[in-house]
């Protein structure tokens, strides 16, 4: 009989250990892998950094942007130079052409004159051939002492009377053209010097109005190449952010899986030393009421997110969407109105937030008390679940859910609808919301 009971008791022992072994539940698996400080801090730190390169390229780009606005005003006001000089240039050619005209006219003008000047001329010569054929000094006494009869002495007082009188005429004539001819020279080169001097000037201002209109497109073309080169050199440390961040977001996974981990075998630990003691005492057998296995890290936040993604395709309607589901919009008296949400069933921003998260969080419909209704972490310590921010000083204007690897889901304004789309880093603010975990 002792034999028989200790072989009785060592087969007890060893179905109690056996049960303590592998009968609870709760075996917990291989430890997964476990970051160090050193490596989550540095992968931190990198992300830090790359965000902080994003901002300053931000920085960078807004300045070019504003400079390349600049510019563009600079070419427009070029533009209108360049079409006054090219007026101007315009004016003072119909200028000169009129000019040239009055000096065309001035010169047939001074050949008439010239041509007068012959007359005078010749009728200067003819008195003068008068005079000789009278064989007498025109206007001398011997003219009336020659004289046959008093009749004869009157008719020659009054022919020396004439000829006295052409011959004065003749030479005025001659004074005048002269002096016309004169004077219409001098007006018609006076006239075509300085038509000709207003053309050079145009000529010249339009010259320089041209260079200086297309030094300010090189400038505009300049900068845009830079603006362009900006907008890569942006994009690409983006994206350096987004594999900076996820690796950090895995790190800290790993470390979170792995103190899990730790918790798990320390309970499974606590638990085989408790039906150690009591097969020791002589109980035997799983105690009733041991605690049940929590769920799965992360099992409400995959939730919310599956929640949010069954809306995909949805319109966006301003004031929209509650913990039920979409909703009509509501009037805002502007850019919402001209898009007709009122008459839409969707969701905006943070009425998809709402959506996303009920059952889990109450939110208000509003994305600035969003902001604050959880944790915020630094955008370098974000993580899939977290809610991303976009505002200013005058306050927050737009709130989307992150999904990890550099994705989120969002209503984003009027005339579209809830979609996937990249994080957007420009105005977003500097922490997310983390409402679970």
């Amino acid at each position: 009989m002792p034999r028989v009971r200790r072989g009785l008791s060592v087969s007890t022992l060893a179905l109690v250990i056996l049960f303590a072994a592998g009968g609870t539940g709760l075996a917990a698996p291989p430890p997964p892998p476990n970051p160090s400080d050193s490596e989550i801090d540095a992968s931190k730190a990198d992300a830090n950094a790359k965000a902080g390169e994003v901002g300053r390229l931000t920085n960078q780009l807004a300045q070019a942007e504003q400079k390349l606005s600049q510019l563009q005003d600079d070419v427009e006001l070029k533009q209108e130079e360049a079409n006054k000089a090219l007026v101007d240039l315009q004016t003072a050619q119909d200028a000169a052409t009129q000019a040239e005209n009055d000096a065309k006219a001035a010169r047939t003008e001074a050949d008439a004159a010239a041509a007068a000047i012959e007359k005078a001329r010749d009728d200067l010569k003819s008195f003068a051939a008068a005079s000789f054929q009278q064989g007498s000094t025109v206007g001398s006494l011997s003219a009336y002492l020659s004289a046959d009869s008093p009749k004869d002495m009157l008719a020659r007082a009054q022919l020396l009377d004439a000829v006295g009188g052409d011959r004065l005429n003749a030479l005025d004539r001659l004074q005048q053209a002269q002096t016309d001819k004169a004077n219409k020279d001098a007006a018609a080169r006076k006239a075509a010097e300085i038509a000709q001097q207003k053309q050079d000037a145009a000529r010249q201002a339009k010259n320089g109005a041209d260079a200086a209109q297309a030094a300010a497109v090189r400038a505009q073309d300049g900068q845009a190449s830079q603006n362009t080169q900006l907008e890569k050199n942006k994009s690409d440390v983006e994206q350096q952010l987004y594999a900076a961040q996820t690796k950090v977001s895995g790190l800290q996974g790993q470390r979170q899986r792995y103190q899990d981990w730790l918790a798990q075998k320390k309970r499974e630990d606590e638990e085989r030393a408790r039906q150690a003691a009591l097969a020791s005492a002589g109980g035997g057998g799983r105690p009733s009421g041991g605690p049940a296995p929590s769920g799965p890290a992360g099992s409400s936040i995959e939730a919310v997110i599956a929640r949010a993604l069954a809306r995909l395709g949805m319109p966006y309607a301003w004031g929209g969407g509650n913990a039920s589901g979409p909703t009509r919009g509501i009037r805002d008296g502007g850019v919402a109105d001209s898009y007709g949400d009122y008459n839409k069933i969707g969701f905006d921003c943070s009425g998809l937030m709402i959506y996303a998260f009920a059952g889990v969080r109450s939110l208000p419909h509003y994305s600035g008390y969003q902001y604050s209704a959880g944790r915020q972490v630094p955008l370098s310590q974000m993580r899939r679940g977290d809610l991303l921010f976009w505002g200013g000083p005058g306050g927050i204007h737009h709130v989307a859910l992150y999904l990890g690897g550099g994705q989120m889901v969002e209503a984003p304004q009027s005339g579209l609808r809830v979609r996937i789309a990249p994080v957007r880093y420009g105005g977003i603010m500097p922490y997310a919301t983390r409402l679970v975990g």
